[in-house]
């Protein structure tokens, strides 16, 4: 008898970046809501309701990850996706239901395991984009002529990773974003009196407010002062260490890329690209 041989599973390293291999797939499956079931009732009286059959979670997923990749528009969407409407519609309900969060949990616990999660060094920033299409967390960039923006508050370690995210306008402070964006982690952060957490911060968080903060968050704050600081009469917050080295400003650049374009209505839910460079960090080093 000739042995029949199995498909070999597709890992990340096997598809291009917008394709969803069958390791990734095994992973998020497990996250994704079930579809409802279309029969009512008992026994006998057991019956199909009719209707549409449910849309293919996985063809769903590979068209959303498309989406994330390249920018485009969801009406864009290539057919061998499916419907880009259709996408969009189960994007907007996975992202109320929480899925990406999951995602983004899953994806952190498990790296943790694997290579384990550094987070001696860390840094946050702010990166505004175009929002024209509006959203309830969008305002006027003030570096764009006043257009409708947003910005996106994030937080990584020294590897690069997503720990933290925070979604507001683009006329918000990077400094009143901080306190929300450490407090964004989802997953349990290590007590910082056990082990030492450094923060890099670039001149936007200068000043006592944002450093009080990092401290009460049980960090070891690294932040230039303003470039005028010694020109004013204000006390100045003194400096606690040495600023961000630009192995640690690289690492944010990285980070913040994926997240430098607009591709929904409702900017609320643009945290999801941070599930998609975790994978990619995940994926691509076990």
């Amino acid at each position: 008898m000739m042995k029949t041989t199995e498909p070999t599973q597709t890992q990340y390293a096997d598809v291009a970046s917008w394709e969803l291999s069958d390791s990734f797939w095994a992973r998020i499956e497990p996250l994704l809501p079930k579809p409802k079931s279309r029969y009512r009732g008992r026994g006998k009286n057991r019956k199909h309701m009719g209707g549409r059959p449910a849309a293919d979670r996985r063809k769903l997923v590979t068209g959303i990850l498309y989406i994330m990749r390249t920018g485009c528009q969801w009406n864009a969407l290539p057919k061998e996706f499916g419907s880009g409407k259709t996408a969009h519609r189960y994007f907007q309900r996975w992202v109320r239901a929480g899925v990406f969060r999951r995602m983004w949990q899953a994806g952190l616990t498990e790296y943790d395991e694997l290579k384990g999660l550094d987070w001696t060094w860390q840094a946050a920033d702010g990166a505004m984009t175009k929002a024209p299409l509006g959203g309830e967390k969008t305002g006027k960039n003030p570096t764009d002529r006043g257009k409708v923006g947003t910005k996106r508050s994030l937080l990584v370690n020294e590897q690069g990773l997503p720990l933290g995210i925070v979604v507001s306008g683009a006329n918000t402070p990077d400094g009143r974003l901080l306190d929300a964006t450490l407090h964004a982690v989802p997953i349990e952060r290590p007590d910082p009196t056990i082990t030492a957490q450094h923060l890099c911060l670039d001149k936007a968080y200068s000043g006592e407010p944002c450093a009080r903060v990092a401290e009460d968050a049980g960090y070891i704050v690294h932040v230039p002062d303003k470039a005028n600081a010694k020109k004013t009469s204000a006390p100045a917050w003194p400096p606690q260490g040495p600023s961000m080295d630009s192995r640690s400003r690289s690492f944010m650049d990285q980070s913040l890329s994926p997240l430098a374009h607009s591709v929904g209505e409702k900017s609320l839910q643009l945290p999801r690209p941070v599930v998609f460079r975790l994978c990619h960090h995940l994926l691509a080093q076990v």
